[in-house]
């Protein structure tokens, strides 16, 4: 399991949560994305961007000078299957 950092301190919402998203593109299943913010909404941002994307989220450390989120990509391929799958009903 790989583990990348990602540094968004001093960005300000909605740019964390972008950056994440575009980082997490090229992280492989299983492999994990640390991400240090500044940002205090960034607490409600990106484990809303997490849910969507169906990854896990934790947050490492949360003080009022910085948030250290640790997400594990998904394998994404029950997301994909379900997506795909013909609407029953």
């Amino acid at each position: 399991m790989k583990t990348t950092k990602l540094d968004l301190t001093g960005l300000k919402c909605p740019l964390p949560a972008l950056k994440t998203r575009k980082a997490l593109k090229s992280v492989i299943p299983g492999d994990c994305l640390e991400v240090h913010c500044t940002d205090p909404l960034s607490v409600i941002d990106i484990p809303t961007l997490i849910q969507e994307t169906g990854d896990k989220v934790e947050i490492l450390e949360r003080s009022d000078v910085r948030i250290v989120f640790l997400i594990e990509k998904a394998n994404g391929a029950i997301g994909k299957s379900n997506a795909a799958s013909p609407r029953v009903g």
